[in-house]
């Protein structure tokens, strides 16, 4: 696909979708950048679309909103949610992530898009990877909950819609994503070790992958240019995986402090997360998670251009002005 062919971007205003839409600027890539703002008054910037909701839009809103498109990212869905409230989520996931997904694939397919690009999540293969082993794509699925479920349903739905047709489905899942404008977990971490809190996870030993949203951008342009397109599932990760003290460590000289790292017994650790209700958290920050990328790295000649130091140092500049405010 050309580098100047018009590509379709949901959920645009988003963490990865305003770093994708801000590198499409710089790099000339015509675009249309979808976003989800039902009643907004104020004017959009140009080549922005507002609209209602994806699940819900007629045939006739979709057939609109790509017409004329080469290609489609979908970054838009429900993010996973911490401490989520909804007495039954799977609905809500369903509706964003599933219904969505399908419903813009079909629309893809009838306007004959070239390429379908969805951004789905490591969680549909589970939450830990065994130690040395990274997740490959050939790995059977293994969700664990509503939002990593809705993420394999939505795979599964954009296969089946794309099957026999000329719109080819692309699946990435991610690991963590950070960068400038990094919200949840990675931002709270940010914020502890700022403020200088002591951190127990000095005894863990584990491997966690993570992505830059620069390498990100740059892996969907792969994924937008490569000839024949690299078909099937994915996963993205920066060049190696991490070990969460060493990413404590790396954070901290990032924004200018001492890591302030204590080492508690792991079995310990984790009876702490059990007694506060944690126990979650504590397996994320213990377990590993490692993705092997070798996959998309052969489809598409992409390797990640930023090391995970211009990364971190990127996301602690974006930090420090968002707390000179």
């Amino acid at each position: 696909m050309s580098t100047r062919a018009f590509v379709v971007v949901t959920g645009a205003d988003g963490f990865i979708g305003q770093a994708l839409v801000a590198h499409f600027g710089v790099t000339g890539r015509s675009f249309r950048a979808v976003v989800r703002r039902p009643g907004h008054a104020a004017p959009l910037p140009l080549r922005y679309t507002s609209v209602t909701d994806l699940a819900t839009l007629s045939d006739a809103e979709l057939d609109t909103l790509v017409a004329g498109t080469a290609a489609i990212v979908h970054l838009a869905g429900r993010a996973h949610v911490r401490d989520e409230s909804a007495p039954d989520p799977d609905p809500l996931y369903r509706l964003a992530n599933v219904v969505a997904t399908e419903r813009l694939a079909q629309a893809a397919v009838r306007a004959g898009v070239e390429r379908f690009i969805y951004a789905s999540s490591v969680k549909v293969n589970g939450e830990a990877s065994l130690p040395g082993r990274a997740f490959r794509p050939d790995d059977p699925p293994a969700p664990h909950d509503a939002y990593a479920r809705s993420k394999l349903d939505a795979e599964q739905a954009l296969a089946a819609v794309c099957a026999g047709t000329a719109t080819v489905p692309l699946v990435l899942r991610l690991p963590l994503v950070y960068g400038p404008g990094v919200k949840a977990n990675f931002l709270t971490l940010i914020d502890e070790i700022a403020r200088r809190r002591v951190l127990p996870l000095g005894a863990v030993h584990n491997r966690r992958s993570l992505l830059y949203v620069g390498n990100l951008v740059d892996a969907i342009d792969a994924a937008l240019d490569a000839s024949p397109a690299p078909a099937g599932v994915h996963f993205l990760a920066d060049a190696d995986a991490v070990s969460v003290p060493d990413l404590v460590r790396a954070l901290a000289a990032a924004v200018g402090v001492d890591a302030r790292l204590t080492s508690v017994p792991l079995p310990l650790l984790k009876l702490g997360g059990r007694v506060l209700g944690k126990s979650a958290t504590i397996d994320r920050l213990t377990g590993s998670l490692e993705v092997d990328t070798a996959s998309f790295r052969s489809a598409t000649g992409w390797s990640p251009r930023h090391s995970r130091a211009e990364g971190l140092a990127a996301t602690a500049a974006w930090w420090r002005t968002r707390h000179a405010l």
